[in-house]
């Protein structure tokens, strides 16, 4: 498929000499791989995969493109789900690209069309449904003090102060729960919301280590942005109120504050597993979702006309 390693001179082939090292870091590049040099497990999988099996990855992210590349606008934010990227394109070119952590296989990230209509800084978290029955209430069942420790309050669900024992007692659906701006907030400073019925959302967070892994499948649907701030800045370049010094003013006050977008921004999670890059190169992505064998077989059975 490619001739990075075809075109290495070496003098003795088993050995992983600078050149051979910098062809198998471009090879990492362009397969969603981390790009160490090192021929690990990932990338000897990746190296293994047949040129056929490349070409129908090729047909499936073609009629993926033809859904959305024709009507994309040209202010917009996507979010590449499955390169686990995140990128800002201004009035035609790529302008700015960062990575995300999505959704975990059980929880996946959806793909919507929507547009950002809002931001807030230092926002409280309400705790969602799938996250409450699945990770809060059993870890408030191992330990009574969870809540407390987390900064986590309970409420009723028209939003009004219980006694924090309540999730204990009450039934689920009885109480809803937020925890406060903080610390240990995991939307971190800023989060940037778009209407979806999925009820996902951009946001901070303070877990920045996430972003070096080479696999950030891991959250429960929403997409964590590295960089948040900058996303920001990006959003509201356009508002004469809103320069750089000011967003960094605001991230910093810890005071929680909401801003409405002058002008919406379109918004894409997208689904693909192989792009064209700016160069030309084309990158083939993993498919953390494992939905590109459906897509291939609807079109190895769709009729011809």
């Amino acid at each position: 498929e490619r001739d990075d390693l075809a075109a290495v001179p070496t003098a003795d082939p088993s050995l992983l000499d600078p050149a051979l090292a910098a062809a198998v870091r471009a090879f990492q590049r362009d397969h969603g791989l981390r790009a160490d040099g090192i021929i690990g497990t990932r990338t000897r999988v990746a190296l293994d995969v047949p040129a056929a099996a490349r070409v129908a990855q090729l047909r499936v992210n073609l009629e993926r493109a033809r859904w959305l590349l024709p009507m994309l606008p040209d202010t917009h934010v996507l979010v590449d789900i499955a390169a686990q990227e995140l990128e800002f394109t201004a009035t035609g070119p790529l302008h700015w690209r960062t990575r995300v952590v999505v959704g975990r296989p059980s929880r996946p990230t959806p793909e919507l069309h929507s547009e950002i209509t809002r931001l807030k800084f230092h926002p409280a978290w309400t705790i969602p449904p799938t996250i409450l029955r699945q990770d809060v209430l059993p870890k408030l069942r191992r330990d009574p003090g969870y809540l407390a420790h987390e900064g986590i309050e309970v409420l009723s669900p028209a939003g009004e102060p219980l006694d924090p024992g309540a999730a204990r007692r009450l039934s689920y659906g009885e109480f809803r729960l937020r925890q406060r701006p903080g610390a240990r907030n995991p939307l971190g400073r800023v989060v940037i919301r778009f209407p979806n019925p999925h009820q996902v959302y951009l946001h901070d967070t303070p877990a920045q280590e996430l972003f070096e892994l080479e696999e950030r499948a891991l959250s429960s649907g929403c997409i964590r942005v590295e960089n948040a701030l900058e996303l920001v800045y990006l959003l509201l370049a356009d508002e004469r109120r809103w320069p750089r010094a000011a967003v960094l003013a605001a991230a910093q006050a810890g005071i929680t504050r909401s801003v409405e977008l002058a002008r919406p921004v379109p918004v894409i999670l997208w689904y693909r597993t192989a792009r064209a890059e700016a160069d030309g190169r084309i990158a083939f992505l993993p498919d953390i979702y494992g939905r590109d064998a459906a897509l291939l077989a609807t079109l190895e059975h769709a009729p011809t006309w």
